[in-house]
């Protein structure tokens, strides 16, 4: 009897299949076993026999795909759907890191000026002449491969852009009204960034945010394209158009541009929602 796995690790890795399945061409039943074609590739088969007892109580049975499958007989549609949990969490993890560490060196380096702007202006000037690119990859070599690293390697290379815009947004508050009201009235430094000068500046960082939503995806994709990124078996898009790029000019071109225009839809709609966010938190442009 097989073991039913924790509900949680099922909602995120699922659980397995009771009988292992193989793509075949054809069957024919002898004795007590079965003799099948199994599929390798497009005019490529192998022969293989199963006993009785080995097999299922209907050992052939005939599955219809959407997208068709791959070379290992597994649905294409079905690692498409599961994907975009990979492709999502990428997006969100990265976000979370670029806005954390650029919400805080901008607004010091936008609050202090002086030595400490120039201190972290320099840091940022030192990773922004780096291309991205390379820094994922020497991250990624780093951190080695695998599913959480690549997330953690495309977060720490795309804070740049957030914190030069929280410290311009910063350096244009500052003087303002409000933050020097709370100067005369004693508050911390701590506490007028945080509280006052923070969410006032959220528009312009939500918009930064769903532009680098959009852009974490496509470094993703392109790094489990290079083999990088998230290792098989566990899918990517990414990695699907790797395993599969070589059919766009033979018999089945889908199997690898379902993944493509995955990608581009997924990218397609957090660029829509920036420009969005964008038009609504536009006050100035509206009056």
């Amino acid at each position: 009897m097989l073991k039913r796995p924790a509900f949680f690790k099922q909602l995120v890795s699922g659980k397995e299949d009771v009988y292992y399945y193989v793509p075949i061409t054809g069957h024919e039943q002898k004795a007590d076993s079965i003799i099948v074609q199994k599929f390798i590739d497009e005019g490529l088969s192998e022969r293989q026999a199963f006993h009785k007892n080995q097999t299922a109580a209907e050992p052939v049975i005939t599955k219809k795909f959407l997208l068709g499958t791959d070379k290992y007989g597994r649905d294409i549609f079905s690692r498409i759907v599961v994907g975009t949990r990979v492709s999502l969490s990428v997006g969100l993890i990265t976000v979370i890191i670029s806005l954390s560490i650029g919400l805080i060196l901008g607004s010091l380096a936008g609050y202090f000026r002086g030595r400490t702007d120039d201190i972290i202006m320099w840091f940022i000037n030192v990773i922004w002449s780096i291309p991205t690119l390379l820094l994922v990859f020497a991250i990624t070599l780093a951190l080695g491969k695998g599913f959480w690293q690549v997330f953690i390697a495309v977060g720490l290379t795309m804070w740049v852009n957030v914190a030069r815009l929280v410290r311009g947004q910063v350096l244009g508050v500052r003087e303002l009204e409000y933050v020097e009201a709370t100067r005369a009235l004693g508050f911390s430094d701590f506490r007028t960034i945080v509280r006052h000068i923070w969410p006032n500046i959220m528009g312009p960082v939500m918009v930064i945010a769903a532009s680098n939503f959009a852009a974490a995806i496509v470094i993703e994709a392109g790094l489990s394209f290079l083999g990088v990124g998230v290792q098989p078996p566990q899918p990517s898009w990414g990695l699907m158009i790797k395993e599969n790029y070589n059919f766009i000019i033979t018999q089945n071109p889908m199997l690898a541009l379902a993944p493509g225009f995955a990608i581009m839809l997924l990218v397609l709609a957090f660029n829509l929602l920036g420009n969005g966010l964008r038009d609504a938190l536009n006050i100035r442009g509206k009056i």
